[in-house]
């Protein structure tokens, strides 16, 4: 399921091109969980969100996810993350930055493909994730 109904071939895009749409998936499941948790001031849930959408966070992220991948899904990952970015965040390591990148790349591919159960799936092993400490759960 997708919210167009647009044909796109997925092997012609370009792993920053994913990582654009990504990254917009990521951030909508992040703000989706925030909202739906409690009803906070727009300002509480910028801040919660900058916890998980930031560069550090979802390094971290893909790398509690990485042994539960497919090989497609690792390969679309690792087409993100090695892709040449022309910038890096002043604030962000360039390895957190390229697998925040990978990540991203993932959850764009995921979408476009219309695998939204499998972004749901991921989205449950991410929020068990403590960006603090190890994680919230069982082992991932």
């Amino acid at each position: 399921m997708r919210l167009l109904d647009r044909n796109v071939n997925l092997n012609e895009l370009s792993p920053l091109t994913l990582a654009f749409i990504g990254d917009g998936v990521y951030d909508l499941f992040v703000r989706e969980r925030l909202v739906c948790e409690a009803n906070r001031p727009v300002g509480a849930l910028n801040s919660e969100k900058i916890k998980t959408v930031c560069c550090k966070a979802q390094a971290k992220i893909a790398k509690e996810l990485l042994p539960i991948l497919t090989e497609e899904e690792t390969s679309v990952f690792k087409r993100g993350k090695n892709a040449h970015a022309m910038t890096v965040p002043k604030n962000s390591k360039r390895s957190d930055y390229h697998a925040a990148t990978g990540l991203e790349a993932l959850f764009g591919y995921l979408y476009l493909k219309g695998s939204v159960d499998r972004l749901r799936e991921l989205f449950e092993i991410i929020e068990k994730v403590d960006l603090d400490g190890e994680n919230k759960g069982e082992n991932v």
